[in-house]
């Protein structure tokens, strides 16, 4: 094992202040443990997450930051005691890259959710007491725990939005049986969340559903993703037509919306998940209570779902609809995310980008 990777200075794009506007920094990683990993990053995709605290809109943003935890690239080195990799493996690195390893829920695979809180792959306070940094920038080092197998017959640059906006919504789907044949979903949002929640539901066998306030998103929602039905969220009667008839919901969408229709919705016994961030949820306990009906939580994933999602979408050839863009137009993409100006999501062609 060498220790090039120590002395290496790694060179990223960073934000300096809230304006969140992006440019080249250089920076040292840590040095490689025998349990890291040393990843040349090739892809990192573009989440609203980079756009909130690079430009510090929960005042805790620490400067300069480096976003990206949608992570795809190649193993360049590997500590003595790593033994899942090997140097030339196509490598996943998500939205969190350490916890404590010794509560209930690390030791059942569920990382994300850590007693202690899970270290963020960027914005975070890592194992040496270093600011995180994440996959906008040339490699990183990561404890072999937080990193995923990518297939070789998987595209990098389709892999890296798996590893946010894919397991965000797989988890859950799994989690509540959203993947029984012939049943009916609804997707609320057709965004980088929503239209993977989609690809999945039509891979789980699912009558889907796509519900939007964007009527421009209908011939997309349809003809590319395979969606059976589209409704616009705001038309009266096209979501009274729909009362009572979905088994699932999930809500993709962090823009403040109603929620009593949405329920209304649900047959009995239904259940919504909530993935998206509104500033709050408000609904009548008559929604909850007749129906017997479920509303539920959820974040990322923990690592052992993680693998299965990516498994699972190299088996299905589930790819995320992605726009590839260079490193010197990540300021843009944050702003274009913004304004939902993507379709679906940015991936960054960092190897080839950032030199």
């Amino acid at each position: 094992m060498s220790s090039e990777s120590a002395n290496e200075n790694c060179l990223g794009y960073a934000a300096r202040d809230p304006s969140g506007v992006l440019s080249e920094y250089k920076f040292s990683r840590r040095c490689l443990g025998i349990d890291d990993i040393s990843i040349k990053i090739t892809h990192c995709g573009v989440c609203y997450a980079d756009v909130i605290w690079a430009r510090n809109k929960h005042g805790d943003s620490k400067y300069p930051l480096v976003p990206g935890h949608e992570i795809a690239g190649i193993v360049k080195e590997v500590g003595s005691n790593v033994h899942r990799f090997k140097v030339g493996d196509h490598i996943g690195v998500g939205t969190y890259v350490n916890s404590c390893r010794d509560c209930e829920y690390c030791n059942e695979g569920f990382e994300v959710h850590c007693v202690k809180g899970s270290v963020y792959t960027f914005n975070g306070v890592d194992t040496d007491g270093t600011i995180t940094k994440g996959g906008y920038s040339s490699h990183i080092v990561v404890h072999e725990r937080y990193c995923f197998k990518i297939p070789d017959n998987y595209p990098l640059a389709s892999a890296a939005p798996l590893l946010c906006a894919g397991i965000t919504v797989y988890a859950p789907m799994k989690r509540h049986k959203m993947n029984q044949p012939g049943k009916s979903l609804g997707v609320i949002g057709l965004g980088g969340l929503g239209h993977m929640a989609v690809k999945f539901g039509k891979a789980f066998g699912l009558h889907v559903t796509v519900f939007s306030t964007s009527v421009s998103k209908k011939e997309e929602a349809l003809s590319q993703l395979g969606a059976d039905k589209f409704v616009v969220s705001s038309d009266q009667e096209q979501m009274t037509a729909l009362v009572n008839s979905l088994d699932f919901l999930i809500d993709t969408a962090s823009g403040d919306h109603p929620f009593d229709p949405y329920m209304a919705l649900l047959k009995t016994g239904g259940t919504l998940v909530l993935v998206g961030f509104p500033s709050e949820v408000k609904f009548s306990p008559a929604s909850l209570n007749l129906g017997m009906k479920t509303i539920s939580g959820s974040l990322t994933g923990g690592t052992k779902d993680t693998q299965e999602m990516i498994n699972f979408c190299a088996a299905h050839e589930i790819h995320p609809m992605i726009e590839i863009i260079p490193i010197q137009y990540a300021t843009e993409a944050l702003e274009r995310l913004v304004k939902k100006d993507v379709k679906y999501r940015f991936v960054i062609d960092i190897e080839n980008s950032l030199k």
